[in-house]
């Protein structure tokens, strides 16, 4: 994690890291102001918070109260040599809790990563350097041999010049990666994360057999991400962009509607009009781009080439980010090997999602064809040494698809997590399966699964589907668990042979969606220096409803981006209009401020924790309408899942609302004692929201230019990058 350090006033300092802001200062005696804690405290009190974060999680795992649970750390420090301590941590823990409990709790806090740092003895690297921002792959802890040469099935090259070539690709962009986390729980089983130093918010996961490979796995994703745009999807990337030669990629278009905000016909074709527009309902403003908002541009659209006669087709950047979201995309030595990995997540997630909401029922994987996998049987053992049952099955459907699936049973809580694999080559669908499963996740995070259904609804119900293609943590039906299996096992391969292996396995798999019906269309980006491609398959390889390209568009946040971002400077006769678009729109009351306008706002503040519910409430606020919001508060009160710093605010409200709307009560009677209840500042932050002089507490002002919102101008500057690689590239190429 990269920590940037400001120099204040005197000996205070401030350290700056994802959205946070410590700052620190020095105690009067050694001439400073006493203000915050030393850097010194702060590393003592992060080992008491570490083992007593292990202590929470072990005892939310089993239900185990931690109310009574008391926990200190105690630094003894020796007088010969003050750099050598002894931190002393104890526990007091209730009298029922049973011994074996409290046993696991002393081995939690064993496990307490701050100790384990320091046990294990940091290397301390201290340099001076031109720029600070320069040395982009400073981070990267992993330096492969140049001299090595490890080839795993699916790569064009080998790892170490995988990762050198894409390291080192991201450097000339100048992001700066760094590696947040590893996991290796298991045997033969890798992950890690991965992200933006200075825009933490565009990171991905890796997964592998290895170290490298997982290394190099999470690089290519981030690549993928990146030349696809999709870490930036369904956010406003600020009027610069929306306003500048090209706002996505150099080669896009823009239409505009026809008469009666009719679909313009340059864009899709006739296959995939009959998917997306089958009743005629899809108008032209339902696919206006989200992230310029410029409507007047038309709708901006992206050439992809028609797989079965080469033509291209114009797809609108709308329509690609509501219902495709990340699925298809992919980054590669070379086209071949980025084509064949697109296609085999597109069939991993479509026959995914055929097995589940069809209820199917896999036949297992004979001991005797895994016995040929040796590191992946480890891995399964080491999964049921800790006490969960693995489940190997043939997902290919008879051998028709190239997909495999692991299923862990969590025997503590009953839950269970159907993960899948796709590749041509058996072995590699197998070791796909097995590390996603495992991806960024702990023993801990197993304890969170979901419990298999026998309610077919719950399992077909869309959303499910959605949480199956996030993280896999959706519902899987008990039928799936049937020793009567559906389909015969059958040990297929699809792998190629030779030097055009990928070549090869990239037309087979063109070809098993040719023979089941469907059109592809591709998309090739490779103006950044990496080779990366997007393959859209309508009608199967879409996450999302088509419905919601009406119902449930992100270009909804055009109604109210500006509005909101200008909330501050809005008149009376603006504020209304805002809040009958809000009323009349059928949005989810608690849905969040943030994902409906695509700003990026830091979490930990107002406009961060921001619902429909609570602007709503703000704007009645600030109209006058008393008995509207009052009706709201009391909402917000008993559903909210804020701050209680801001339940506190809305608590005091609350009950001056209820004075002010009763004709036999006085506020003056009640405010000595709320004062004295809710404190002076907090009062007179609500008693300013009722009176009129203070509108819209909490929420910073902005505007368009998006003030004082650091986190989405990060997010910016890392999009910005992109945008200037491919105007680069583009005039080069001209």
């Amino acid at each position: 994690m990269e920590i940037k350090v400001n120099f204040l006033d005197k000996l205070r300092l401030e350290a700056k890291f994802d959205d946070f802001t410590v700052i620190a200062d020095q105690p009067i005696r050694y001439k400073g102001d006493g203000s915050a804690p030393g850097p010194f405290d702060y590393f003592l009190a992060s080992s008491a918070l570490c083992a007593a974060y292990f202590v929470k999680l072990y005892c939310n795992t089993r239900n185990i109260p931690t109310e009574n649970i008391r926990l200190s750390q105690n630094n003894i420090v020796d007088p010969e040599n003050r750099y050598q301590q002894t931190f002393k941590i104890q526990v007091e823990l209730p009298a029922d809790i049973s011994a074996k409990d409290r046993e696991g709790i002393l081995r939690s806090i064993d496990r307490c990563t701050v100790k384990k740092v320091v046990q294990q003895g940091p290397e301390f690297v201290i340099e001076e350097v031109e720029n600070l921002d320069a040395d982009a792959q400073a981070l990267l802890t992993l330096n492969p041999s140049a001299e090595a040469s490890t080839f795993i099935l699916g790569k064009d090259l080998p790892l170490e010049q995988t990762i050198a070539n894409m390291s080192g690709l991201l450097a000339d962009l100048g992001i700066k990666i760094e590696i947040a986390s590893w996991r290796n729980i298991v045997p033969n089983v890798w992950s890690l994360h991965i992200r933006d130093a200075h825009s933490p918010m565009c990171f991905t996961n890796g997964k592998g057999a290895t170290k490298e490979s997982a290394l190099a796995s999470a690089l290519g994703e981030y690549i993928e991400r990146i030349s696809c745009n999709h870490f930036y999807a369904g956010e406003f990337w600020g009027e610069d962009i929306a306003n500048a030669a090209f706002v996505h990629y150099p080669n896009e278009r823009w239409f505009k509607p026809g008469r009666k905000d009719a679909l313009p016909k340059e864009i899709l074709d006739e296959y995939c009009l009959e998917i997306y527009n089958p009743d005629g309902e899809l108008k032209g403003s339902n696919l206006y781009d989200t992230n310029s908002g410029n409507v007047e541009r038309g709708i901006c659209s992206l050439p992809f080439v028609r797989q079965s006669d080469g033509e291209v087709v114009y797809f609108p950047t709308n329509l690609v980010e509501n219902l495709f979201v990340s699925n298809g995309m992919s980054a590669g030595n070379t086209l071949a090997e980025a084509q064949v990995q697109c296609l085999s997540e597109i069939f991993e997630r479509a026959v995914k999602r055929e097995i589940l909401e069809g209820e199917i029922a896999l036949p297992d994987v004979p001991q005797e064809v895994l016995a040929k996998y040796p590191g992946i049987v480890a891995g399964i053992k080491g999964l049921e040494e800790q006490g969960f049952p693995v489940l190997v099955k043939d997902a290919s459907l008879g051998g028709k698809y190239p997909v495999m699936c692991v299923t862990l049973m969590n025997p503590r809580t009953g839950g269970v997590f159907a993960s899948f694999g796709a590749h041509p080559s058996f072995e590699v669908a197998l070791e796909r399966s097995l590390t996603e499963l495992l991806q960024g996740r702990s023993f801990e995070g197993l304890n969170d699964l979901p419990r298999p259904t026998f309610v077919s609804n719950a399992v077909t119900e869309p959303n499910n589907f959605v949480e199956h293609f996030i993280d896999s943590s959706g519902i899987v039906s008990w039928r799936f668990f049937s020793a009567k299996s559906d389909y015969e096992f059958v040990e297929w391969d699809f792998s190629g042979h030779g030097e055009n292996s990928n070549a090869d396995e990239a037309a087979m798999l063109f070809g098993i969606l040719e023979g089941i019906g469907k059109e592809a269309y591709m998309a090739v980006y490779d103006e950044l220096g990496a080779t990366a491609c997007r393959i859209l398959v309508p009608g199967y390889s879409e996450i999302y409803p088509v419905e919601d390209l009406i119902w449930d568009n992100t270009n909804k946040a055009l109604q109210f981006r500006s509005d909101i971002l200008n909330l501050h400077r809005l008149d009376d006769d603006s504020l209304e209009a805002l809040l009958e678009r809000l009323e009349n729109s059928e949005l989810d009351e608690y849905g969040d401020i943030a994902t409906l306008i695509g700003i990026e706002f830091d979490e930990n503040t107002d406009w961060g924790q921001l619902t429909v519910l609570e602007l709503k409430l703000l704007i009645h606020l600030a109209l006058q309408n008393f008995e509207e919001a009052k009706e709201l508060v009391e909402a917000f009160l008993q559903y909210n899942d804020n701050t209680l710093e801001r339940g506190l605010f809305y608590q005091a409200l609350n009950a001056v609302l209820e004075v002010e709307l009763d004709e036999d009560m006085e506020l003056d009677d009640y405010v000595v004692n709320f004062r004295r209840m809710f404190g002076n500042p907090r009062m007179d932050a609500v008693l300013g929201s009722v009176d009129g002089t203070v509108r819209f507490f909490g929420l910073t002002p902005t505007s368009m230019k998006l003030e004082g919102l650091d986190r989405h101008q990060r997010k910016i500057d890392s999009y910005r990058k992109l945008h200037a690689a491919r105007a680069k590239f583009a005039a080069a190429s001209k």
